[in-house]
């Protein structure tokens, strides 16, 4: 199945970079984050969790505009919440390779 973008969740890697706040955009506890996580190690996460998704190099998360680090772009067969827990802890177990 391809991935639709109208209706594909949407992952930036501030969701789960340590070095953000909460305030400032981070989804997950600071203990279950990563530092520094990039679009491709997000990319990587959702493939390792058997989910279609599209890897945007070029985008800027709103919040931090100025940067493009990428997103990425997955299809909807769970809720948001549900999907972010399970790639946290994928992140946990990849890897930590920078690009």
């Amino acid at each position: 199945m391809a991935v639709d973008p109208e209706k594909a969740i949407v992952l930036w890697p501030s969701y789960f970079d340590s070095r953000v706040t909460r305030q400032s955009g981070r989804r997950v506890p600071r203990k279950s984050a990563v530092e520094a996580p990039t679009a491709r190690m997000l990319y990587d996460a959702v493939r390792a969790l058997g989910l279609d998704c599209i890897l945007e190099l070029e985008k800027s998360y709103p919040r931090f505009w100025h940067r493009k680090e990428g997103r990425v772009l997955v299809e909807p067969k769970m809720s948001k919440t549900e999907l972010i827990s399970k790639v946290t802890v994928k992140l946990k177990e990849l890897p930590s390779s920078k690009d």
